[in-house]
């Protein structure tokens, strides 16, 4: 009977059934690299084909080798940490609450238990005495069915008749707070709860509603919060620096379903140190890119997507500069295969320790500034003059590391000149987590509206987050304001104060 792995539960049969596919595998490629040598010198081909073709098959194996029993590239030891040494494990031992409302719970002893057992005597309170001790507890939400009664008012020569005011409300007339649709939203946007998810959750706490009633909910909402959405884009293009980055965004059909590659859209991302915007356009073209960067007259910090090289020079408008986290992950991906790749990523290691020697932000500018040109700038011509003498086959994994790099050279070393340059992209790839967890949950959208929607609640959650702000006491103000006709504010104007 053949062997089925889906369903078995012993790691050692697994264990071992892994192994016999790897030696399966590794005969495999034996035999066609057999094969492909012996054609090559039938057709009389250039030996080289044939070391290239072998380079191609070997990364393969190693690949799959490495994905089998292999730890993450991104959680490679730093520089000058050994392979085996491990960072301190982190205990599981009380934590501080300081947030939470503390409810004081007094205890008292059983009426029957009030009987000293030496003498039989009644026993008394021992006044302000207590032995204490916390407990973490949860208090369950609860929907209710507020009634709100408006109380009218007259005068005596009965010309003038007043009503009390009731609460500010999304829908005039309508039946949901505004509190209830930013619950909604926060669920859907920040904890990534799908809304017939909700509706779910909803039922088993009392609550009897369908999924578009809390579609309606959220869509009015980002319709009053859409200015603050559109001053955040314009806010963030105001910056010296920015980071730029874009994600695939689902189109689905309308019974909710994936409608393949061809409805892949976008998610742009543009970062600052204190807000982050998204836009969510039907391509990754330059067009596209266009829309979301147009306007922008400073420094983008990018990948080596060719769009924004593309699209500064059509403009001329703003420069670009690329991630040196990129490039060292070309690097870790080669090591397996060449050894030589380890030099690139030490150099790169230095760049990085030479960063950690300053503070973040403005403060640290001109010792970053001083640093970069007496340390940073050596190790790069290192890099560069490494890279020269290093002599690979183009189409090798290694090849084409040193390609990538070549390739955006003249951004890499842009950050040398500009202490506010940032040495990679990684601060626009942190933002982007957010929608990534959220595409896996709810898989995207199924209108462009919906894609609008998202666009809207993702750029204004993420970045009260950014400075510090809870999202939902900040998508309260910007609504309240909005309803009362007042400008929206946005989430950094709202920082608390340190």
């Amino acid at each position: 009977m053949a062997l089925r792995l889906d369903n078995e539960k012993d790691i050692e049969i697994v264990r071992q059934a892994a192994l016999i596919l790897e030696r399966e595998n590794k005969r495999l490629i034996d035999r066609n690299l057999e094969l492909t040598r012996r054609l090559l010198a039938a057709e009389g081909r250039d030996p080289a084909e044939l070391q290239i073709e072998i380079d191609r098959l070997e990364a393969q194996l190693a690949v799959a080798r490495k994905k089998l029993f292999g730890a993450s590239s991104e959680k490679r030891p730093g520089p000058g940490r050994p392979e085996t040494e491990r960072a301190p494990q982190a205990g599981h031992g009380p934590r501080e609450q300081k947030r939470l409302a503390v409810v004081a719970v007094e205890h008292e002893l059983d009426e029957a238990d009030r009987v000293c057992r030496a003498c039989g005597g009644a026993l008394t309170e021992m006044a302000g005495q207590h032995e204490e001790s916390e407990e973490i507890d949860v208090v369950e939400r609860r929907f209710v069915l507020k009634q709100h009664k408006r109380k009218k008012y007259r005068c005596a020569c009965g010309a003038c008749v007043e009503t009390a005011l009731g609460p500010l409300k999304l829908v005039v007339g309508g039946r949901y707070s505004i509190d209830f649709a930013i619950a909604v939203a926060i669920q859907k946007y920040l904890d990534h709860l799908p809304l017939e998810r909700q509706v779910r959750i909803m039922e088993r706490e009392g609550l009897t509603i369908d999924s578009q009633t809390l579609w309606d909910q959220i869509a009015r909402l980002a319709q009053l919060l859409g200015s603050a959405h559109e001053a955040l884009h314009t806010y963030v293009l105001t910056q010296a620096v920015l980071g730029a980055d874009e994600t695939r965004w689902p189109m689905l059909d309308p019974k909710g379903r994936d409608a393949g590659l061809a409805k892949n859209w976008q998610v742009w991302a543009l970062a600052a140190p204190d807000a982050v915007v998204y836009r969510i356009e039907d391509s990754r073209s330059g067009a596209a890119a266009k829309k979301v960067l147009g306007a922008f007259k400073g420094i983008a910090m990018t990948d080596g997507y060719g769009a924004y090289e593309a699209l500064a020079a059509d403009l001329g408008t703003f420069t670009v500069a690329h991630c040196w986290a990129h490039v060292r992950r070309k690097f870790v991906e080669a090591e397996p295969f060449f050894l030589e790749a380890k030099t690139a990523i030490d150099l790169i290691g230095e760049l990085y320790a030479i960063e950690k020697l300053c503070p973040t932000g403005p403060p640290g500018d001109e010792l970053r500034r001083k640093l970069r040109h007496e340390r940073s700038r050596e190790v790069v011509r290192q890099i560069h003059a490494w890279a020269l003498q290093t002599r690979v086959l183009p189409q090798s994994a290694l090849g084409k590391a040193i390609a990538y790099m070549g390739g955006v050279w003249n951004g890499l070393v842009r950050f040398l000149d500009d202490p506010r340059v940032p040495i990679d992209n990684n601060g626009c790839e942190r933002a982007l987590r957010g929608v990534v967890v959220g595409r896996k949950n709810h898989y995207g959208s199924k209108s462009k509206r919906g894609t609008e929607v998202a666009a809207i609640f993702y750029s204004l959650i993420e970045s009260a987050k950014l400075v510090g702000v809870e999202p939902a006491a900040y998508m309260r103000a910007a609504a309240v304001a909005a309803l009362r006709a007042e400008r929206v504010p946005l989430p950094h104007e709202l920082r608390p104060a340190t």
